[in-house]
């Protein structure tokens, strides 16, 4: 796991942040074409529900293994806050992708890098932008409006309003619950950590299913292989894997340059679509992905956003 590996040598974790970058940004840009399979068969919430609270409890198993953590009352307090706010954000896109155009929710769900350097600009003792990260941000932006274009962004038709709202609504959950995660004070065992907040937000999204009738409705025997591989590769990739490699970037990193996954993930689900589904690449997504990597570059090069110390017994605490 990525927030495991040993070595505080500067080399050493410039490999760790690589690679948690990579798997944040291209096994995300995979979870889209896996969760519409998954919610073919399986409703949204539940199937949410069930791949967080499976993914953490094999973290927490995992790691009571090797550490023997007993999690104190206010761990499990900050773990519930962001594992509610991230999880549940997570559970919105797969519910809002029944009703809100593809284009729609990617544009909708890009503005979380918007929300996430907002926040962390606006709380106190904030990081200010800076002129490179608001150059990065503004392109990879348009990037995304080039990408989805006016015909995709419209639908065809009306866009649903409450799905929207709930795209919306849920980047900014997104957003909020990275700023705080990164503010709260350091777990002694941080994978143990990561699935208190996996078992915390499935919990909250299992409650939510319940009361919607989605629990009701799931029906082990009419669940497709298709949907079956989709839910399993969302728990292998998309939450033990790529979450933790999440969790370890907003510790190690700025919020801007964590954020830049929500530029590139649409970018890899274009291309997956063209390998898989057969979806055609055109040379305005050729050019909208020259603009998302450039802004992407700028973020990441930049020096203005440079992460405060943040004390070890954290803010307020």
């Amino acid at each position: 796991m990525i927030a495991d590996l040993a070595g505080d040598h500067p080399q050493a974790q410039r490999g760790r942040l690589i690679i948690a970058f990579a798997a944040v940004y291209l096994l995300w840009g995979s979870t889209f074409l896996a969760m519409r399979f998954g919610i073919q068969t399986i409703p949204p919430l539940f199937m949410a529900s069930m791949r967080h609270l499976v993914a953490g409890a094999v973290l927490m198993a995992w790691s009571w293994r090797r550490m023997k953590h007993r999690p104190t009352p206010a761990e499990w307090r900050d773990a519930a806050i962001v594992g509610v706010l991230l999880l549940g954000a997570n559970g919105t896109v797969a519910w809002s992708e029944q009703f809100v155009p593809s284009g729609t929710a990617a544009l909708l769900v890009a503005t979380v890098p918007l929300w996430m350097v907002l926040i962390d600009w606006g709380r106190p003792r904030g990081i200010h932008p800076g002129r490179g990260v608001l150059i990065g941000l503004g392109l990879g932006f348009a990037g995304l409006v080039t990408l989805v274009g006016p015909g995709a962004l419209l639908g065809h038709g009306a866009v649903n309003p409450i799905g929207a709202a709930a795209l919306l609504l849920g980047s900014l959950s997104w957003a909020a619950g990275s700023i705080v995660a990164q503010r709260q004070p350091r777990s002694p065992v941080p994978l143990f950590a990561v699935g208190m907040q996996m078992v915390c937000g499935g919990s909250a999204l299992f409650v939510t299913a319940t009361l919607t009738g989605q629990t009701a409705r799931f029906s082990l025997a009419h669940v497709s292989l298709a949907s079956a591989l989709g839910w399993g590769y969302l728990i292998v990739f998309g939450s033990l894997l790529g979450f933790t490699a999440y969790a370890y970037l907003l510790r190690t990193t700025t919020a801007a340059r964590v954020a830049t996954y929500a530029y590139v993930n649409p970018v890899i689900a274009v291309f997956l679509g063209w390998a898989f589904a057969g979806e055609a690449i055109t040379a305005r997504t050729m050019a909208a992905a020259a603009v998302i990597v450039a802004g992407v570059a700028i973020i990441t090069i930049t020096r203005a956003d440079v992460i405060p110390t943040v004390p070890e017994e954290g803010i307020g605490d």
